[in-house]
Parts: structure tokens; C-alpha cells; sequence
């Protein structure tokens, strides 16, 4: 690490600690030539794969669409922000966890689906009405047949 005082290229790590939860390394440090004091963070580069988009065009990984998607569906819903941001950082982790370096929009999907499931029944259906384009009635009731079978206790009680 270059001092940011004289330059110099040689520099000691005196202290290392966790911040931001875990996500950084504060690192202070010294020059070894001006004897300078000054503090360095360090946050793992994680790269989110790119997404294939259902006509086979690319795009880089977006956000901001996953969050408008969940804030979409949430909305009037008794969710709080911290639980969305955290649905959120759980989808990244599982994309990110894949290790693949593309990933299809319907993957991205399926884990919102998942994650609405467990925040909301009343967003899931939602979600999963537009999501999988019920095109009448019958398909959204099977669709909340299929949600009443796979999760009696929500929504019960």
C-alpha cells in the first residue's frame, strides 16, 4: 500500500478490525519511511453474474429492478424495509453462491417468488400472478390452492 503522505511503498498494518457487520476490514496502518498514520477499508469484490434475459439478450445484474419488483408486490403490505433488504441480500447471496457467471431472469424469479412466500402471501400471489402470467381465474386459484397446501401455517392461527 502506497502512503498517501510521501509515497513510499512500504507500509505495516498496526491494527486490523471487522466493520460494517462483517463486510469490511479497517486497516490501520503506518509508513515504515515518514512514519505517517492513516487508515485503509478493504470490501471483497463480488461480482453478480449477468442475466439472460427470456430473449436471449444480456444485461448486467440490477438491483434496483429486484427492488422495485419486491416493493411492487409489498406495497400496502404490513413488511417492513429491513425485511425487504434483507430478502434482497439473501437473493444476492444465493445468486452470487451459484458461481455461475450468467443466470437466467427466471432463476431470479423463482428466488423472489421464494422469498415473497415467506414475507407475504397477499405479495406472492401478486407477484406470481404477473410473474407467471395467469391468464384466468382457475389459474389463480390453483395458484392459491398450491400456496394454501405448501404453507398451512401461514396465515392460520
Amino acid at each position: 500500500m502506497h502512503c498517501p503522505f510521501c509515497s513510499a511503498d512500504d507500509t505495516k498494518v498496526i491494527d486490523s478490525r471487522l466493520v460494517a457487520e462483517g463486510v469490511q476490514v479497517r486497516r490501520r496502518r503506518e509508513c515504515l519511511s515518514c512514519k505517517e498514520r492513516f487508515t485503509t477499508y478493504e470490501v471483497a469484490e463480488l461480482l453478480m453474474p449477468r442475466v439472460i434475459k427470456s430473449d436471449d439478450t444480456r444485461e448486467p445484474f440490477d438491483e434496483n429492478k429486484l427492488r422495485a419488483g419486491l416493493l411492487r408486490a409489498l406495497e400496502k403490505r404490513p413488511v417492513g424495509i429491513e425485511q425487504i433488504e434483507g430478502a434482497i441480500s439473501n437473493i444476492q447471496h444465493q445468486l452470487r453462491a451459484t458461481g455461475e457467471r450468467e443466470i437466467t431472469s427466471r432463476m431470479i424469479g423463482e428466488r423472489v417468488m421464494t422469498q415473497l412466500r415467506e414475507l407475504d402471501e397477499v405479495a406472492y400471489v401478486r407477484f406470481a400472478s404477473v410473474y407467471r402470467s395467469f391468464q384466468d381465474l382457475s389459474e389463480f386459484r390453483a395458484e392459491l390452492d398450491r400456496l394454501e397446501n405448501n404453507l398451512p401455517e401461514l396465515g392460520k392461527g
